[in-house]
């Protein structure tokens, strides 16, 4: 069976900590910053935990094991 090709897309938006949690970086962070509220800019800064059903679904679109 030949190997999987991972999707580049998601492989630049999403990372796969070593035990499992999916993270990305929230929307609406980079630009236009002057208008937003300061408490919106600090939510904006970290990488953000996706819940179960959709993070099994990155994970099989990066190849992971989904267990």
């Amino acid at each position: 069976m030949p190997k999987l090709k991972i999707r580049k897309s998601v492989s630049r938006r999403f990372r796969v900590t070593p035990r499992g949690k999916v993270l990305h970086k929230p929307s609406f962070g980079g630009h236009l910053k002057v208008n937003k509220k300061k408490n919106q800019i600090r939510r904006q800064k970290g990488l953000k935990r996706i819940k179960n059903s959709v993070a099994r679904k990155i994970k099989k679109l990066l190849g992971k094991s989904t267990k």
